[in-house]
């Protein structure tokens, strides 16, 4: 019976020694078993997974002198490989996110973000339900962003009456909304 972490350890460790033919048979196998990891993980994109077994062969290469004999080489190999798939499937998604299919031009207008109208008709609504004074002081210092001083000179009221109208006014949406009104 083939024991993968036998055979792989041995050629390893005599290619680490410096038996390059060794080290060659060991990448050769350790390409085959890549191969058959890659390829149940990413059935439609045979064309990365040669591109991935070169990437983890040469973390693999890079990294021989991390390992410690006294563990188990496949253990090793596999953490390696398991994170340049992780940072494979990393890079995809923020490609795929970057570029999108023209093909999916029906997609485009599937739907549509009214959400500002929805909530100018939803405060519009909320408004409503507030007294005159409330409502237009609110309107203006809050919605227009027009200061107390002009909101007062617009609705002839003073200063101090802007302030608490706005006050009252918000305190009383806040429970609107909340539904203890």
């Amino acid at each position: 019976m083939y024991n993968a972490e036998t055979s792989l350890k041995a050629s390893f460790r005599s290619g680490l020694e410096g038996n390059a033919s060794a080290y060659r048979n060991f990448l050769a196998d350790l390409t085959r078993h890549l191969r058959g990891y890659l390829r149940k993980r990413l059935p439609h994109m045979q064309d990365d997974v040669e591109d991935l077994i070169q990437e983890i062969l040469l973390a693999v290469h890079n990294a021989r002198h991390t390992y410690r004999p006294d563990e188990p080489l496949t253990a090793w190999i596999h953490a390696i490989a398991r994170y340049k798939l992780t940072d494979y499937f990393r890079t995809r998604a923020r490609k795929d996110a970057l570029t999108d299919s023209i093909d999916d031009q029906d997609d485009i207008f599937a739907s549509t973000d009214d959400e500002p109208a929805d909530a100018r008709r939803d405060i519009g609504k909320l408004l409503a339900s507030l007294p005159a004074k409330q409502k237009m002081s609110i309107l203006h210092v809050k919605l227009e962003g027009r200061s107390v001083a002009e909101t007062a000179h617009l609705t002839g009221l003073s200063e101090a009456s802007v302030k608490v109208s706005v006050h009252r006014g918000l305190k009383a949406l806040a429970a609107l909304v909340r539904g203890t009104a």
